[in-house]
């Protein structure tokens, strides 16, 4: 996999860090885009990784990144260009009533705004490549409502709904598939937890999942992700979720 690229969302801690590691381990070169670097992946891996601080909310700072060909420099003559869209936020939390304009606004830029902005980049990027993978991170949220996730799940399912749409175009020599994980050990977990009932009433329902040792870790589920992502059958079906292929 010398000759692969990788692009990663969120990747400076929990999932994105993982699947950023499992990529990296592959020698595979990643560029991480966060608001934050990773210091750790850095120190392991040096060269391989690079790394870019850019706040995906940010419209005005991700469309002038963008317009300054960074893609591009990275992502140019690469025979394989992988681009994994990871980076999301839970909030906010609760009914609508309670949602405050800010918070709704920055969920749907990092959650949607951000990864089909960079779909796009990417695509026009790599136009050279004789394979191209987007990979949506979305979440069982995406085809499940639940109560005071009106947001996350509206986000999830737009990475889902985008995912199939984007399959029906056939643009050459790309893939692309929204995977719904299962759940993880991450702080976005942690951040379930500490919600109210009021605010999310099947708060019981993810406190049990993690008291009963439910949780999948981080490293686990990024390498089965990562397995999928480089596989033969990645984009076969524009949606799918990771626990029902059996991996």
């Amino acid at each position: 996999m010398h000759d692969t690229i990788a692009v990663v969302t969120g990747h400076t801690r929990g999932f994105g860090a993982a699947i950023a590691a499992h990529l990296l381990a592959r020698e595979i070169r990643v560029l991480g885009i966060a608001r934050h670097e990773n210091g750790a992946l850095a120190d392991r891996h040096g060269d391989s990784l690079a790394q870019v601080q850019l706040d995906l909310a940010d419209a005005n700072a991700l469309t002038a990144w963008i317009g300054q060909n960074a893609l591009s420099s990275h992502l140019g003559g690469s025979q394989t260009a992988v681009l994994v869209n990871n980076a999301g936020v839970l909030q906010p939390v609760g009914p609508l009533e309670s949602q405050d304009a800010q918070s709704v606004l920055r969920a749907v830029a990092v959650n949607v705004g951000a990864a089909l902005a960079l779909s796009a980049a990417f695509v026009t990027a790599t136009g050279d490549a004789r394979d191209r993978r987007i990979l949506h991170i979305s979440s069982g949220a995406g085809s499940k409502a639940y109560a005071g996730w009106s947001v996350y799940c509206a986000t999830k399912a737009a990475l889902d709904h985008h995912a199939r749409a984007v399959t029906l175009d056939r643009t050459p020599a790309l893939r692309v598939a929204s995977v719904a994980p299962g759940a993880i050990d991450t702080d976005m977990q942690a951040e379930i937890r500490a919600a109210s009932e009021t605010d999310f009433p099947d708060r019981r329902r993810f406190e049990d999942m993690q008291r009963e040792g439910r949780l999948r870790s981080p490293d686990d589920v990024g390498r089965e992700v990562v397995d999928f992502l480089l596989s033969d059958v990645f984009g076969r079906e524009p949606v799918t979720d990771l626990r029902r292929r059996g991996g």
